[in-house]
C-alpha cells in the first residue's frame, strides 16, 4: 500500500495536466466563444473612439463574434483602464491604449494599478502624427506666427487637451518648451469636447492626433498650421513641419494600442493579434487609415498609408 500512493499521486498529477492542457487547447480552438469588450477610457467622438471602434468593427467580422465597444471616461483614463484592471484575465475584456496609459505613471503620484504588472500586452495597432491646430478667432496664419504671438502674450494664449497627462497636453507643453513660450492649459474630458470648443472659438490652440482633425482642417474649420513629424504629410502637403517653422527638435506622434488583464493566456494573446492583422488588412480599416491619415502595426505587420514614399 505504501507504494502505492506516489503512483496514484503522479497519476494524479498527469491526469491534472492533461485536464490543463485540454483545457487551453478547447480555449484557443472556440475563442471567442461569446461578445468580447473593448474598453476605451475616454469619450466618444475623441481619436481613441474611432480608433477602437474602426478595429472592434474588423474584429466582429474576423470572429464572428460582436466586439461591444464601451466607453468610460474619467480621471483622465484611469477610470476604464482600473476596470480592465479588475478584470477576468480570459480574453473577454480588453482596453485600447494610447500614450496617456504610459505618461500617466510618470505624473500621479497615487496609481491604482500598476501599467506593468497588472496588464498583458496584447498588439500595437496604430500610429499618427500630430497636427497643431488653431481656431479661426486666432489671428495666425502659421505657427510661426503662433509662436512670435504667445511670446508677445505670455501665457495668455489657451490650449486645449483630452485631459492631464493626454499626449496633446504633453506635446504641447514639449512644443512650448522647446520654443521657448508658455500657453495657458484648458483641460477637457476627451478630445471631442476639447475639438467642439475649438471650432466654436472657445480656445485658440489643440495640439490633435490626425485622424481626429484632418477633415475639418481640409474644410477649414479649424486653421492647420504645422504637423509634428520629421516630414510633412502627404494628407497635408502644403502644411510645414514644426522644424520648417522654426521649432528644432519637435518630432512627436502618438499611438494606439491593446492590452488586457494580467494573466491573458498566451494563445488568447495570438487570437487577438492575428485576427487583427487581417482585420487591418482589410478594405475597411485601410480606407480609414488612408482617409485619416494612420497607419497601422499588428504582430509585425505594417500596413502603410498616407506617406508612399517611405517604406517600413
Amino acid at each position: 500500500m505504501r507504494r502505492e500512493k506516489p503512483v496514484m499521486i503522479r497519476t494524479a498529477a498527469l491526469l491534472a495536466a492533461a485536464l490543463v492542457l485540454t483545457s487551453a487547447a478547447a480555449h484557443a480552438q472556440t475563442y471567442p466563444s461569446r461578445p468580447i469588450t473593448l474598453i476605451i477610457p475616454f469619450a466618444a467622438g475623441g481619436s481613441n473612439d474611432l480608433v477602437g471602434r474602426a478595429i472592434g468593427k474588423k474584429l466582429t467580422e474576423a470572429w464572428g463574434q460582436p466586439v461591444v465597444v464601451e466607453n468610460r471616461a474619467g480621471a483622465g483614463g484611469l477610470i476604464g483602464t482600473s476596470a480592465v484592471a479588475a478584470a477576468a484575465p480570459d480574453g473577454y475584456t480588453l482596453l485600447l491604449v494610447s500614450p496617456t496609459f504610459t505618461i500617466s505613471p510618470a505624473i500621479r503620484k497615487n496609481m491604482p494599478f500598476d501599467t506593468i504588472k497588472d496588464f498583458t500586452p496584447v498588439a500595437f495597432i496604430a500610429r499618427s502624427p500630430l497636427l497643431v491646430t488653431a481656431s479661426n478667432k486666432l489671428p495666425v496664419e502659421s505657427a510661426r506666427e503662433l509662436l512670435a504671438l504667445a511670446r508677445s502674450k505670455l501665457g495668455q494664449i489657451t490650449y486645449a487637451s483630452a485631459g492631464l497627462g493626454s499626449i496633446n497636453q504633453i506635446s504641447t507643453e514639449l512644443i512650448a518648451l522647446s520654443a521657448n513660450v508658455r500657453f495657458m492649459h484648458v483641460p477637457y474630458k476627451g478630445g471631442a469636447p476639447a475639438l467642439n470648443d475649438l471650432v466654436g472659438n472657445h480656445v485658440d490652440i489643440f495640439v490633435s492626433s490626425l485622424p481626429q482633425v484632418l477633415q475639418l482642417a481640409r474644410s477649414g474649420q479649424v486653421k492647420a498650421l504645422a504637423v509634428t513629424s520629421a516630414r510633412r504629410t502627404a494628407l497635408l502637403p502644403d502644411v510645414p513641419t514644426l522644424e520648417e517653422s522654426g521649432t528644432s527638435g519637435a518630432d512627436l506622434g502618438t499611438w494606439w494600442g491593446i492590452a488586457g488583464p494580467a494573466g491573458m493566456p498566451a494563445n488568447v494573446v495570438d487570437a487577438v493579434t492575428s485576427s487583427g492583422a487581417r482585420a487591418i488588412k482589410a478594405t475597411g480599416v485601410k480606407s480609414l487609415t488612408v482617409s485619416n491619415g494612420m497607419f497601422f502595426v499588428i504582430a509585425g505587420l505594417i500596413v502603410k498609408v498616407g506617406d508612399t514614399k517611405r517604406s517600413v
